[in-house]
């Protein structure tokens, strides 16, 4: 059976034009009224843009906008423009109606309040299952396997902003989701910080997960920027470096989130899936279809070479990277033979 479908040509136009609208709406309602100037960075080899102003204490402040592509470029541009103001909520509900894969609404709220809090210009990166449905919309198909979630996980690089985006804002995370009502409480508390983990404890499909990349100690990291901890996992780096942009929608709208890339996402889920204690069974199963489709996407549009350079990456990483790497791809190959392609693992 395979792993995803086409979307019509009409669901992928009604994608680009409703990511297009989106993110000029945000770019021109986040910096509309501020004194300030683009700016193109480069970091680790690559392009971005920001947007520096000064605050109300003169503090110089860092608004990341996108990295350095054809439509940030004329998006920057635009600026100046008059706003938009007219809402995102019928181009979603388009999107849908030809045939994209939107959020659960309960789960966008919370994913939308974060960015409308400056969570995803601070360096702030969706990850989980609701980045994979994202992916699917961005490249535009539909998974077949590994698309249901109760969790609606984010990461961000925490100290080690070199790996993601650098950013000096400062927000309020726990405010973001206190501002919800939706009876999200932190289980964990550190030093009177919000926790790196929200339930709501009478509904089970709302479950968040704040992560970051291992620390030396293990100990959570509190980010007073944030006002947020974010829990340490191994390896999450890998999946933090070089995040691109898309656009999350559901029946009530649409918002810009950064993702990790597809290539890098499906590579990490090999090299954490001997991870998961046997507790999470469930989830590592679905660790290994969501890698399965993201390779077979790659394998059948003639990008194997994406996936294979990021897989070689890990494998550079050191023994321990490597031995994992392997054990996932053999769990991989147990359930998506058809995988065995040696352009996809060629090292």
């Amino acid at each position: 059976m395979p792993r995803f479908s086409s979307l019509s040509l009409s669901a992928q136009t009604a994608y680009a034009e409703l990511f297009s609208q989106t993110q000029a709406f945000e770019i021109d309602n986040a910096l509309g009224g501020l004194v300030g100037a683009f700016h193109r960075r480069t970091l680790k080899g690559r392009e971005y843009w920001y947007f520096a102003y000064r605050d109300m204490d003169q503090k110089l402040r860092m608004v990341y906008v996108g990295p350095d592509n054809e439509r940030v470029r004329a998006l920057v541009g635009r600026f100046g423009e008059a706003r938009q103001d007219k809402p995102l909520v019928t181009p979603a509900r388009m999107a849908i109606a030809a045939g994209g894969s939107p959020a659960a609404p309960k789960h966008f709220r919370i994913i939308k309040r974060l960015a409308e809090y400056g969570f995803f210009r601070a360096g702030g990166i969706l990850i989980g299952t609701h980045a994979f449905l994202a992916m699917g919309n961005m490249f535009g198909v539909r998974w077949h396997d590994g698309a249901a979630t109760l969790d609606v996980d984010f990461a961000h690089a925490g100290q080690n902003v070199s790996v993601a985006l650098p950013a000096d804002l400062r927000i309020d995370v726990h405010g973001a989701l206190e501002s919800l009502e939706m009876g999200l409480l932190p289980i964990s508390q550190f030093n009177g910080q919000s926790g790196a983990q929200y339930r709501n404890p009478r509904d089970q499909e709302l479950r968040l997960d704040f992560l970051t990349s291992m620390t030396r100690d293990g100990q959570p990291v509190v980010m007073p920027n944030l006002n947020l901890t974010l829990e340490p996992l191994k390896f999450m780096e890998f999946s933090l470096e070089h995040p691109l942009q898309a656009c999350v929608f559901s029946s009530l709208g649409a918002c810009i989130v950064n993702l990790p890339l597809p290539e890098r996402y499906a590579v990490h889920k090999l090299v954490v899936y001997g991870e998961r204690p046997v507790s999470e069974r469930a989830k590592a199963s679905k660790d290994l279809l969501q890698a399965a489709s993201l390779a077979g996407y790659f394998l059948a549009n003639g990008q194997a070479n994406m996936f294979n350079e990021a897989w070689r990456d890990a494998l550079g990483r050191g023994k321990g990277w490597r031995v994992r790497a392997e054990q996932g791809k053999d769990a991989l190959l147990r359930v998506a033979p058809e995988l065995a392609d040696e352009s996809l693992w060629c090292c």
